[in-house]
This record gives C-alpha cells, sequence and structure tokens, in this order.
C-alpha cells in the first residue's frame, strides 16, 4: 500500500499547541488542504489560515460523514493528546480502514497524569467519563485503588467524590489535574468527604487514591456478590449457584451473553464486572423486575447492560449474535432451546439452571438430544434452630452446561 491513499491524518496535540508537534506532525499539517478539530485546537492555528475548518458537531457522527465526503482531500485531524485512548481515532477506524490513515499520537492525559503523580500507568484503572455514564465508576472502586478518569468537564469532580462518600470511600484522595502541559496548568487536591466545588477547568483529569471507611469491604469483580447487595423479589440466583453458574459461563473480555428470564439482573451484571468489555442482554417479562435490573445494574456499575422486556422466544428474535446464554427463567417456554442453540454462535456456550420438576424435565430432554454435562447443586446454610444450630437446605439446582461444536 503506498502512502497515497492515506488522505487522512490524525494528529495528537497537547496544551502547549502548535509549538509541542513533532517535526514529522507539524509537515502533516502544514500539507493538509482540509483540518477538522475543536474549536479550542482550531483557534491554535494562525488568525490569517486560510484552509477549510470543519469543527466538531453534535452528534459526532455528522462531522464523521462531512470527513468521509472528502476522501481524496489531504483531512488533518487534531486530537486531544493520544487519539487511539478514549479519544477521535477510535470513533473514526470504525468507518475508515487503516490503509487510508495516518495516527500520530501526543501523550495521553494519563501519561501526563502519570509523570506529574508519578503513578505507574500500568498499575492504575483508567475510565473515561466523557459522554459515558458515571455508575461504570462503581467496578473500580475498591480498597487501595488508584484511578484515573477522563472527566466529561467541571462537574465530573463533584459526582465523583459523591460517589466515593456514598460508597463508604470518604477519605479517598482526589487529585484533579487542569490543562496539563499547558502554560494554565493548575492541580487540585482533597478528600472524597470534603471536597468543594471550586471553579474546576473544563479540561480535567481526575486522579484517586481509594480509601476505604473503617469496616468497609470492597466488592470482588469474581462471582458471586454477597446476595443482599441485589434489590429483588426472590428471584435471585443465590450467591453459591451464582458463582458456579457464572464459572460455567466462562466470560472472556469483549464477548456476549444473553440472560434469559434474567430476575434482578445478577448473572448478566456479574458477567459484565469480570471485564470492562464484556456485554450482556437481560430479557425479562416481568415488568417490576426490569426496574430492579435496572437499579441493580447503576449501583454495581454495569450501566450499559441492555435491558429488554419481553416473553420469551419472541423477545429474543433480532438480537444480537450471542457468545453465551444462560436461561435462568422460561425454560418450559415453548421453543425457546431451539431458539437459543440456533443464535448461539458456533463454539459457545449454554447454561440453563432448573429448580422446578417441570423445567428440570426440559432439561433432561435437551440433555438427551444434545449432550452436555447435568448436574446438581445443593446447597445448606446454617441457621438457628431454638437454641442451637442446623442445616438449612436452600432449592437445590439442577444445571445443563452445554459447548456447541465448531
Amino acid at each position: 500500500m503506498s502512502d497515497v491513499q492515506k488522505w487522512l491524518s490524525v494528529v495528537g496535540i497537547g496544551e502547549d499547541g502548535l509549538s509541542g508537534l513533532s517535526a514529522i506532525a507539524h509537515s502533516i499539517l502544514q500539507n493538509a488542504e482540509v483540518i477538522v478539530g475543536g474549536s479550542r485546537h482550531l483557534a491554535m492555528l494562525p488568525a490569517d489560515d486560510q484552509r477549510e475548518k470543519i469543527i466538531w458537531s453534535s452528534p459526532i457522527s455528522i462531522s464523521v460523514e462531512e470527513i468521509l465526503r472528502r476522501r481524496g482531500q489531504s483531512v488533518c485531524v487534531l486530537a486531544s493528546g493520544d487519539p487511539m485512548c478514549f479519544g477521535i481515532g477510535v470513533t473514526l477506524r470504525r468507518s475508515i480502514p487503516m490503509t487510508e490513515m495516518t495516527i500520530i499520537p501526543a501523550p495521553s492525559s494519563f501519561s501526563l497524569a502519570c509523570a506529574r503523580l508519578g503513578w505507574s500507568l500500568t498499575e492504575v484503572e483508567t475510565l473515561s467519563l466523557n459522554a459515558r455514564p458515571p455508575a461504570l465508576l462503581q467496578t473500580i472502586i475498591y480498597p487501595g485503588a488508584r484511578l484515573l478518569i477522563l472527566s466529561e468537564g467541571k462537574q465530573t469532580p463533584v459526582i465523583v467524590a459523591d460517589m466515593l462518600t456514598k460508597r463508604g470511600f470518604s477519605d479517598s484522595k482526589i487529585t484533579v489535574l487542569e490543562r496539563m502541559g499547558g502554560s494554565q496548568e493548575r492541580i487540585i487536591e482533597g478528600t472524597a468527604a470534603s471536597w468543594i466545588n471550586t471553579e474546576v477547568a473544563d479540561l480535567n483529569t481526575i486522579a484517586v487514591e481509594c480509601i476505604a471507611d473503617p469496616g468497609v469491604v470492597g466488592l470482588s469483580r469474581l462471582a458471586g456478590l454477597p446476595d443482599d447487595v441485589y434489590h429483588h423479589d426472590g428471584q435471585l440466583t443465590k450467591r453459591e449457584v451464582r458463582a458456579i453458574t457464572l464459572a460455567a459461563l466462562a466470560p472472556v473480555p469483549g464477548q456476549l451473553l444473553w440472560d434469559v428470564g434474567a430476575g434482578c439482573g445478577s448473572i448478566g451484571i456479574e458477567w459484565m464486572r469480570t471485564h470492562a468489555r464484556c456485554r450482556a442482554i437481560a430479557i425479562e417479562q416481568n415488568p417490576t423486575r426490569l426496574q430492579y435490573i435496572a437499579d441493580n445494574a447503576t449501583a454495581l456499575g454495569t450501566p450499559n447492560l441492555q435491558i429488554i422486556h419481553g416473553k420469551v422466544p419472541t423477545a429474543l428474535k433480532d438480537l444480537p449474535q450471542p457468545d453465551a446464554i444462560f436461561i435462568g427463567g422460561g425454560a418450559t417456554a415453548p421453543g425457546l432451546f431451539e431458539v437459543c442453540w440456533q443464535a448461539l454462535r458456533s463454539g459457545g456456550r449454554l447454561v440453563a439452571n432448573a429448580v422446578t420438576i417441570e423445567s428440570e424435565q426440559k432439561l433432561l430432554q435437551w440433555h438427551n438430544q444434545i449432550g452436555g454435562e447435568l448436574m446438581r447443586v445443593a446447597v445448606q446454610r446454617v441457621a438457628p434452630i431454638g437454641g442451637f444450630l442446623g442445616w438449612k437446605p436452600m432449592t437445590p439446582v439442577t444445571q445443563w452446561v452445554v459447548v456447541k461444536s465448531e
């Protein structure tokens, strides 16, 4: 591939403006016919620059269309820091092949923050809250965690401080780093509980050292969260069975789960908590439970859990192809298994739990048809009997696990 076809350049630029660009970035910018960027970036160009400019629109897809229309012209996009770190480069890459573009990164906000704080970038949790739900923060709050968060604007530090305080991490140290790398750089420090909404620049990055209040235990990202962290009406896969079920589902980053008959959403939520790139769709027909699912997903840091209201198997019709399916409810619905099995990608896993005799019979039928593994989980918890302790059995669960052969 010759460079002739590389009509689009994405150049990372810092707060130090044009003077901070490398020689190659300079020459790319100089030779461009069209320049794209935010008003802040375009203001860095000389006032007498006569070339065509495109300012980012909202929604950004309109500007992406504008750029695509100029395919073949020499277009240079100015981006903050590293365009591939929660940046515009990632968005453009969805529509434009790499054979047509050149990307020149500047240090990301995360790299600059680590340089200011002396933190190791490989040992911090990174997150962008720019046009993303703040609840995403919930999964990365744990004792001793170091967080770096890209802000949406001046309000983000207050939201973060509030969330930490409510989670029982009120002593956490917060450092807001404004306009890093520029002449107006400023650092503001405080704690979550005492954070006051001082005037903060829109362009800021938040660094947090998570410190738990006495007696507060962080939530693990492993499956089997305590039952009492969920809002539910009894339709909850209990902790022990949940841990076994997720081990059987075996989540892998980037994979999609269908949680069929989701109840209060615990399986989909814990699937997504294992990794930021795990995706899940919860399908539930009971309207009250839909609200439980939404509340639980927000509280436990998986606000992007997709919730579908509907009866199975009809509700499954046009959903994207899953890598794994969990059937926690609705096993007796006619045609459910056939629809799920057909939708499941080759090499994908299907796990079904049953507590009633009728749904257990379904599992047996499916097992006879396809194979896989059947097992029974019987858990007993200690409970008082008069003045003594005894074993109280929980409802036994029959579980069927099968992998769709390649």
